[in-house]
């Protein structure tokens, strides 16, 4: 599992422009593959400071420290998935078929529920498909916890990410128009095809992302900037699940690309992570604090400067 996350942060470090090049949904702000990329490295630094072999808990660990440091809606979303992927793996201390198969389903879950708005054609619907292509898999080896069975499992998982990936250009009218394929989903296509490598001792599969539309080195910045209104709130607060629901209904009114998730349990209920796209900050920030005491608050602009403009 460490070197699970090491590798998903490399990979996601090396494809990180290219990412950034595609990233037109929700908003073309051109940042995905960054906020993979950053939110990976908190995990991976957490994980290889945790000092335990049980994966749940070291998962866990990676989770919430991806939580607490999670940035935009690519990374918010990649740390609901660690956090709920390491619930069915507590106590556990290898990496089965099975448990890869509930893990995945778990995440699945808790990625969608996060969402006020979740959208097909996404991340979520790669890791969708993920998380099936791992049931059907496991069920086709039901009791038989070898690591012939897990590669089986890992690779059929994979495979269906990526033609999930595939379809999302044909799901959403933005990428159908600028003919190429999810930034978010190519991202987490990345993540997995980093824990079938690192759970087999095998390499990364470069040829995985050839052919992809709008994904070869060569073609276009399709994401030029300056056309993203308003900014992304994100911060942390204890809430009780009353006062989250109230506040994530709120935040609905107001904005959109809601995210919220459970980051820990409290005495107060729960420490949430809050992500939101506003036009302006100030109301976002008065229901937030009208809700409890938030920290790591960050307000950060969605428009960027156009490719090659020094000037902005």
């Amino acid at each position: 599992m460490k070197r699970w996350l090491s590798r998903a942060e490399e990979s996601l470090g090396n494809h990180s422009d290219r990412l950034n090049a595609i990233n037109i949904f929700p908003v073309a702000d051109g940042d995905t593959g960054t906020n993979l990329y950053q939110t990976a490295r908190s995990a991976a630094r957490a994980a290889h400071d945790a000092g335990t072999s049980d994966l749940g808990e070291l998962l866990s660990v990676a989770g919430r420290a991806a939580m607490e440091d999670a940035r935009g809606n690519s990374g918010t979303l990649f740390a609901v998935f660690l956090a709920a992927f390491a619930e069915p793996l507590h106590g556990a201390t290898r990496l089965t078929c099975t448990l890869l198969a509930s893990a995945l389903h778990r995440a699945q879950i808790r990625s969608w529920s996060a969402l006020s708005d979740p959208v097909p054609g996404t991340m979520l619907s790669v890791l969708e498909a993920s998380a099936r292509g791992a049931a059907e898999a496991a069920a086709d080896h039901a009791g038989d916890d070898s690591n012939s069975a897990l590669a089986l499992t890992l690779r059929a998982s994979v495979q269906r990410a990526l033609q999930a990936v595939v379809r999302t250009e044909s799901q959403l009218g933005p990428l159908t128009d600028a003919k190429i394929v999810d930034a978010g989903g190519v991202g987490f296509l990345l993540i997995l095809d980093a824990l079938r490598a690192a759970a087999l001792g095998e390499e990364l599969q470069d040829e995985l992302i050839d052919g992809l539309h709008g994904y070869d080195i060569q073609a276009p910045h399709l994401h030029n900037g300056g056309d993203a209104d308003g900014v992304e709130v994100m911060c942390t607060i204890n809430l009780s699940p009353l006062d989250a629901a109230t506040l994530r209904l709120h935040l609905d009114e107001i904005g959109d690309s809601v995210i919220m998730s459970a980051v820990t349990e409290v005495e107060e209920g729960y420490r949430w992570r809050v992500h939101v796209h506003v036009p302006d900050p100030a109301p976002a920030l008065a229901l937030i604090h009208e809700a409890g005491t938030p920290v790591n608050i960050t307000v950060t602009q969605l428009a960027t400067p156009p490719v090659g403009d020094a000037s902005r």
